[in-house]
């Protein structure tokens, strides 16, 4: 005998009857954080904008998860598709769902990062992708700067230190932020914060 809830209704019947356009759905993106280790200092993969939101400005490789593949899957196709890199070891450094973060709509991303040497891998500009280019990351604990000889990026931020049944852990705040597309900063200091905490001494 079939269950039926309170408006009598089978699991069969209520997913026949439900319409998921009535209830706001977020779109979900996958992005990347590659590092690499040169000469005994780190830099970290960004991509130029070719179109909006943030056209021109610098972003981590990614882009939006279709419905017939995982977050997982999405993060390394949009690697591959923006950059050329593929075969990967991409570890999840966190979900971020900050309301308002995306100009454009509703959106939550996955953000993904490996280390790599730098002689392992080449990067090319592709898709929607302007340019890329590998900039070195300095960190002083209120300032993050990306630095090439195209352009600098940097960031004002304040880290919180929280008590947490896992122990201490640091939380950052982006002030500002100069060149750097969406949230990307703040998911950079996260993932720089998480290397540290493993044991890769980033800064």
């Amino acid at each position: 005998m079939e269950l039926k809830d309170k408006n009598g209704l089978t699991e069969a019947e209520f997913l026949a009857a439900y319409k998921p356009g009535n209830y706001p759905r977020p779109s979900v993106t996958a992005d990347n954080l590659i590092f690499a280790e040169d000469n005994g200092k780190f830099r970290l993969l960004m991509i130029k904008r070719g179109g909006h939101p943030y056209l021109g400005m610098w972003a981590l490789p990614g882009g939006f998860s279709n419905p017939n593949e995982t977050v997982d899957a999405a993060a390394a196709r949009e690697l591959e598709e923006e950059t050329g890199i593929t075969n990967l070891h991409l570890e999840q450094v966190r979900f971020v769902s900050t309301p308002n973060r995306d100009p454009r709509t509703w959106v939550m991303t996955c953000a993904f990062m490996a280390v790599v040497n730098m002689d392992d891998v080449k990067a090319e500009a592709a898709d929607d992708a302007d340019d890329v280019y590998w900039f070195e990351i300095g960190f002083d604990g209120n300032r993050l700067t990306l630095s090439s000889d195209k352009e600098v990026l940097t960031a004002e931020i304040k880290l919180k230190k929280e008590k947490t049944w896992v122990g201490e852990r640091f939380k950052a705040e982006v002030i500002s932020s100069y060149g750097i597309a969406f949230d990307h900063a703040e998911i950079i200091i996260d993932a720089m914060l998480k290397l540290k905490r493993m044991g890769i001494d980033i800064f």
